[in-house]
């Protein structure tokens, strides 16, 4: 045959070594690999610098991209390697597996071997092959030499992105799988696996529990190119193997190619998963392989090429075709010599980085032991359980934290890969990269911490870019809505970039070809579609901070028609917080929100008029949820700069807390919150806790009135002594039958308060110095009216 098969490994630095080895010695002139075949003309990227691994293709349907599917590289890929060796000598690379754009339609009944292949079972699909042994369930996967060229990672019907078990690697026990035809897309449904692990059985054979082990001793530490033994040992396995239908009609098409290809080349190099190298080599007249392939039909799909990232390549994130350390294959494919001194080297900065000592003694010892262990167990070299243990016993001095961030920093590795600016995409992940880079944000893997101060032009800019993408649905950030307070100015966020978002760029294409014009279209359709007023009022904030002025007058009108028509007491409540920011927030975004004020002025008014007769007759439940819209109308109004929606309010709140047969979790609230905002002093505030506390009132009642009054703080207590001694007694006189009742809502409401305010309460219960008892405080008014500008220009408002 004028073909030579090499039969590797997904993602083996061995296997990559020894391929670039051979294909020098062979000097080919075509190089065929398995993977998609509508990615042909995307192959001359590997030559440009810009595409830098670990990169995946990505193929979807142009009619739905939710259907979708990645084929992972990373640099020591063996497909990769082999792509880059034909680039760079000039040699013609076309990928020869089944189509995608069959998978997505074929929707058959299982393939029956041709007669020639009866007696050896089935190869398997380049999106779906055997399992590497280990289950992805228990959070491994082993190697898989015979693991097919290109494993695809189809991602979730919802467009997310979740890896489901494609590749010639295992399906995970329960695995998620793209939308689409059964068996289609590269998938297989959920349960199926496939009946062997070629390595495991290899392994044991070798008399090794752990086939990942297996495979590093004797490809990975030795460097020998061991294709022809690889190949026999997988026609061995396959002569006694079940079939699986599904390789059937891979392998015919990849049989069909390979007769073309012959036609007009006599020297060819067949890179493929080493389990299809015994049916390739097969003979299997040109009419079999026809018949399986009959009749099938072809969906419309796109390719291009996406970054990816090791943490994306690990066994652990759900990908089938995945390896446990990508990290540690990357530096065995790039440290060259001295792999486990210069691995320990990086341990240590690693280490040093978080402000752990490391010195050079440490780094030498822990080689010496890693070398150590490897001769005790008879290995060629040191692997990565040897360095593994050195460096958490001699560098991390036993302490597992310490190790677990060595595994996750180098073992597993969060290094994004790139693509070139110039690289065939959807107009609006080329606006994106436009954007990206004009706001200097670059897309990274590893998580990080991003403040922004608004007032600066480049962080309110990135600011804006965030919050489009968010209202697109891809949230490359999240904001820290717990750090951000009351302040006008500050911004934190959450950054992370995922490869899943080239899968929703693809989506959101659909609604614009820029961020802006998708952003607005997004929102405009979530306003005329949204169910509830809480759902339209969030977006009225979205257009705030996402500067979509655009959108805003439709999603007002909105807002206006939904709250005429919305009578729910609970609906109108939960609308107003959005608009109470929006208003009080719009001056920093210099966004005109003129309008709005109206519509939340006329809302806030029909809540207090429906609010009375939403508080009678309430479950627990009801009245906790009722409670919650209480407090967040109640803030919402602190932001208003409206003294007369204020006034209405408090006056609200005051009269409904003064109604008979009220829950007590809304009249203790209802009283806090008044004895805050002035509208109670001291003595009244004792009175109406007094009611609830006395003998005869059920301890479940009481409990719950306590509960709302001191829920956000127990500062009171620690402060008013004639409180805390009537609490105190209370909790003392409560039956012992009924404690156990009340004893939930006690620690849920304790539980809440600062460890300094239980601590000080517990201080003034057992009978420690209280503030009455110190000396009292003398403030300095000159000093602290010396403040009052400042203050009074940062709120917007006269202070004094």
């Amino acid at each position: 045959m004028p073909e030579r098969l090499y039969g590797i490994r997904h993602h083996g630095p061995g296997s990559a070594r020894a391929l670039v080895q051979e294909l020098d010695r062979q000097r080919p002139t075509i190089v065929l690999i398995e993977g998609p075949p509508e990615a042909d003309d995307l192959v001359r990227w590997a030559a440009d610098p810009g595409l830098e691994p670990p990169v995946a293709l990505l193929g979807y349907a142009t009619d739905d991209p939710r259907r979708s599917a990645f084929w992972p590289f990373a640099v020591f890929s063996p497909e990769w390697q082999a792509i880059r060796w034909a680039v760079r000598n000039e040699v013609p690379v076309r990928f020869f597996d089944l189509p995608y754009a069959y998978r997505l339609t074929d929707a058959r009944a299982p393939a029956k071997p041709p007669a020639a292949a009866a007696s050896t079972p089935p190869p398997s699909t380049a999106a779906t092959d055997h399992p590497a042994g280990i289950s992805h369930a228990a959070g491994t996967s082993a190697p898989d030499p015979s693991a097919g060229g290109l494993p695809a990672v189809p991602t979730s019907d919802d467009g997310s992105g979740d890896d489901a078990s494609p590749g010639d690697q295992p399906a995970p026990a329960t695995p998620p799988f793209s939308s689409g035809s059964p068996d289609a897309d590269g998938v297989r449904p959920a349960g199926r696996v496939r009946p062997v692990d070629p390595i495991g059985e290899l392994a044991r054979a070798a008399g090794y529990d752990d086939p990942e082990r297996w495979w590093e001793d004797v490809v990975e530490h030795r460097g020998m190119p061991a294709f022809e033994a690889i190949a026999e040992a997988m026609a061995a396995i396959r002569e006694t193997s079940p079939e699986d239908p599904e390789d059937l009609v891979r392998e015919a098409y990849m049989r069909t190619v390979l007769r073309d290809v012959r036609r007009t080349h006599e020297n060819i190099a067949v890179v493929c998963g080493a389990w299809h190298v015994p049916a390739l080599a097969r003979k299997v007249t040109a009419k079999d392989d026809a018949a399986l392939l009959k009749g099938r039909k072809k969906a419309k799909v796109a390719f291009t090429w996406v970054p990816w990232t090791y943490g994306r390549l690990a066994s652990w994130s759900g990908y089938g075709a995945g390896v446990r350390s990508p990290g540690w294959y990357h530096h065995l494919f790039t440290a060259g010599g001295d792999v486990v001194p210069r691995w320990l080297v990086d341990a240590a900065g690693v280490l040093r980085a978080e402000g752990v000592p490391t010195s050079s003694a440490h780094v030498i010892e822990a080689t010496r032991l890693a070398e150590a262990l490897a001769a005790l167990r008879g290995r060629p070299l040191a692997g990565l359980a040897e360095v593994t243990e050195a460096a958490e016993a001699v560098m991390c001095d036993g302490e597992p934290l310490r190790a677990e961030l060595i595994g996750r920093r180098l073992v597993v590795g969060e290094r994004l890969g790139g693509v070139p600016d110039e690289m065939p995409a959807v107009p609006l992940a080329r606006d994106l990269s436009a954007q990206q880079r004009a706001v200097r944000l670059k897309p990274e893997a590893l998580e990080r911490v991003l403040e922004l101060d608004l007032r600066r032009d480049i962080d309110r800019a990135r600011s804006r870019l965030l919050h489009r993408m968010r209202a697109i649905g891809v949230p490359w950030g999240e904001p820290e809505t717990a750090r951000r307070g009351t302040g006008t100015f500050r911004e934190q966020w959450r950054l992370r970039w995922l490869p899943d978002f080239a899968v929703q760029l693809v989506e959101g294409s659909m609604y614009g070809t820029t961020v802006v014009a998708a952003a607005t279209t997004k929102v405009t359709d979530g306003a005329r579609e949204a169910a509830t007023l809480g759902d339209v009022t969030a977006l009225v904030e979205v257009c705030l901070l996402a500067e979509l002025g655009d959108a805003f007058p439709p999603v007002l009108a909105a807002l206006d028609t939904r709250a005429a028509l919305d009578s729910d007491i609970n609906h109108l409540m939960a609308a107003i917080p959005a608009l109470a920011r929006t208003l009080r927030y719009g001056d920093v975004r210099q966004t005109d929100v003129s309008g709005l004020a109206t519509v939340t002025a006329s809302l806030l008014t029909r809540v207090c008029a429906g609010l009375p007769a939403a508080v009678g007759s309430l479950s627990d439940e009801a009245a906790q949820e009722l409670r919650g819209y209480v407090d967040g109308v109640h803030q919402a109004v602190g932001l208003l700069d409206d003294e007369e929606l204020r006034e209405r309010w408090l006056g609200t709140l005051a009269s409904v807390s003064r109604r008979p047969g009220l829950h007590g979790l809304l009249a203790g609230r209802l009283t806090r919150l008044l004895l805050d905002a002035g509208r109670l002093d001291t003595e009244e505030a004792r009175r109406r806790l007094r009611l609830p506390l006395t003998v005869g009132t059920p301890p479940a009642h009481g409990a719950a009135w306590v509960e709302g009054f001191l829920a956000g703080g127990g500062l009171l207590l620690v402060h008013d002594d004639a409180l805390l001694e009537l609490i105190d007694g209370w909790l003392a006189d409560i039956p012992a039958e009924a404690f156990g009742d009340v004893l939930p809502l006690l620690r849920r409401t304790f539980g809440a308060f600062a460890t300094g305010e239980r601590r000080a309460i517990g201080e003034r219960v057992a009978g420690g110095p209280g503030p009455s008892q110190a000396e009292p405080l003398v403030l300095d008014h000159d000093r602290a009216a010396q403040v009052l500008p400042t203050l009074s220009a940062l709120l917007g408002r006269e202070i004094g």
